[in-house]
């Protein structure tokens, strides 16, 4: 928890500031410990929904995280130490509350000499990704910490460029999906209805598919407000078996790379995050085998997570790499598993893997853009034959009666 605390230092300076501590007594002790006799000290306050879904960690934008680690790899590299570092990077972000707690808890957990990834783990303010807490904890190890940041800003940046261009240009397909959803529902609950209305009266035998649209018209007019609650449980019941359910979570993984085009897309952006964490790791001092079993470790599809760390674990006993993921690697391309064997031959491990990182990246570009622009045309296409159909469902009674009455 943050307490927020006023009151006066040893200097009798009146300050204000904030302490992470798990209850009101440790957050006294520690500000006592500080040399400052407080006046008032209360909870930071935590919203209702976070209080109602017990979500005590915001997540950092990607955007934030970038710009802490540029700003922090900056000052260490001018010889700062990560104390200091930490309450200079505090001062750029006094607007931002969750951003000071965050810092002050750094400082703080800094102050009682844990060590900056101990103190990233132990805080309760901010969720950051995990490969980016392993990199800093190997950082840390290796003394290569500023490089580390400058690296992870980079990779980070690169990411969300890409996230945001996906974004970007799903807006105009959404926008289809929800207007043909709605045209459709319009259409099925208030026009097919008035137009069977006439059929009834008239007595006349309808097409298969006539009686199949208005079927479906009364079903959807009859049940809207069932289906709705049905997907809203199903959604909530597939989250939630994702995350307690690892047999579910390895099936739905595995599932998701099988599919065309987006299947690969997955695999390319892991073995390209893979092959960046692992170059910049190496770089920075790591050795190979440490390298390889922490970049295994962040992958977030579990199936090829799962291929890395067997392969991983056997580089500890001492086999080359690319031997093991030949191995157990089904969902790895060969010429990726080529490429490290010819950087283990080499000897140039690290620049293999960041002309590895730069080709997927790339690669994964090509797929985005071509799965962006086959969508839209795809989705209209859809649209067009759902409301082809339901118009040839009514008007095919009326071409019938015409014929009938010739």
């Amino acid at each position: 928890m943050i307490f927020l605390y006023k009151g006066f230092d040893k200097s009798g300076k009146k300050v204000k500031a904030r302490i992470e501590a798990t209850d009101i007594n440790e957050a006294k002790r520690k500000i006592k410990a500080k040399g400052v006799m407080y006046q008032s000290i209360e909870e930071s306050g935590v919203s209702f929904w976070d209080r109602f879904t017990f979500k005590r960690k915001k997540s950092l934008s990607a955007k934030n995280l970038a710009n802490l680690s540029r700003n922090l790899a900056i000052y260490l590299r001018s010889g700062i130490p990560i104390v200091n570092v930490i309450r200079l990077a505090k001062s750029q972000y006094e607007s931002d509350a969750h951003m000071v707690d965050f810092l002050s808890s750094l400082e703080s957990s800094m102050d009682e000499g844990k060590s900056y990834y101990a103190a990233l783990e132990s805080q309760e303010i901010l969720e950051l990704p995990s490969f980016y807490k392993q990199s800093i904890k190997v950082a840390e190890e290796s003394g290569n910490l500023a490089e580390v940041f400058f690296e992870m800003a980079r990779f980070i940046e690169e990411q969300d460029k890409v996230a945001g261009k996906v974004k970007q240009a799903l807006v105009y397909p959404m926008f289809i999906i929800v207007i043909s959803v709605m045209m459709v529902a319009f259409m099925l609950t208030t026009v097919v209805p008035k137009i069977t209305g006439m059929f009834t009266q008239l007595k006349q035998e309808l097409p298969a598919i006539t009686k199949a649209v208005i079927a479906m018209g009364d079903f959807l007019g009859e049940y809207w407000l069932y289906i709705c609650i049905f997907i809203i449980v199903l959604t909530a019941l597939f989250q939630f078996f994702v995350r307690t359910s690892k047999s579910f979570k390895y099936a739905y993984h595995k599932f998701l790379l099988t599919l065309p085009l987006f299947g690969k897309i997955i695999q390319t952006f892991e073995l390209a995050r893979f092959s960046y964490i692992t170059s910049v790791l190496v770089k920075s001092g790591v050795t190979f085998v440490h390298a390889v079993k922490l970049a295994s470790n962040i992958l977030d599809n579990v199936v090829i997570k799962d291929e890395f760390m067997r392969a991983s674990a056997e580089v500890v006993e001492g086999k080359k790499f690319s031997a093991s993921l030949s191995k157990y690697g089904k969902h790895v391309d060969k010429s990726f598993i080529q490429a490290i064997a010819l950087g283990e031959e080499t000897s140039e491990v690290a620049l293999v893997m960041e002309n590895l990182a730069d080709l997927y990246f790339e690669e994964n570009r090509s797929k985005i853009d071509l799965f962006l622009s086959l969508l839209e045309p795809v989705l209209i296409l859809f649209v067009g034959i759902t409301i082809g159909v339901i118009v040839i469902a009514m008007l095919l009674p009326i071409f019938s009666m015409n014929i009938a009455n010739m």
